[in-house]
């Protein structure tokens, strides 16, 4: 063993923060895919008409997509750990993105329906998780073998 406190023939400890990370890669996923697959049942609940704008539904369609492609690398982040840093900076980035042009939204335009009020707050959550977990990380390269 490598210098860990772990029993012979446990399981190694998870990488830091795959709980947050599967979190916020679902999240995306779901959310992303709906985008991408049934833009207009995913927000006719909020009171978004498409009505036949194929120009709106491309554009729906294309976020849909890049957020679905996010999720799968957020998610991917809780359980690669080369990719765990860069997964939870674009985690951050991301949902820190939408939560905040969502306030911007509200303040210049007034409040939304209350899903959208709700899906604000979950990704400024998620996008903290995510920060929080980009400030934490660390960078050092893991150690192997028995030197060291």
């Amino acid at each position: 063993m490598s210098g860990r406190n772990t029993p012979a023939g446990a399981p190694p400890a998870p990488p830091p923060g795959r709980i947050g990370l599967t979190v916020a890669g679902l999240v995306a996923i779901v959310i992303g895919g709906a985008l991408l697959t049934v833009p207009a049942t995913f927000h006719a609940g909020n009171g978004i008409e498409y009505a036949g704008n194929s120009s709106l539904l491309s554009e729906t369609r294309g976020a849909g997509g890049a957020l679905l492609a996010t999720g799968v690398l957020v998610m991917l982040g809780g359980y690669v750990r080369r990719l765990t840093y860069p997964a939870a900076l674009v985690g951050a980035v991301v949902y820190l993105a939408y939560g905040l042009s969502r306030l911007l939204g509200m303040a210049l335009d007034g409040p939304p329906a209350a899903g959208l009020v709700a899906a604000m707050v979950v990704e400024l959550i998620l996008g903290a998780v995510c920060g929080r977990l980009v400030l934490r990380y660390d960078r050092r390269p893991v150690l192997t073998g028995t030197g060291g």
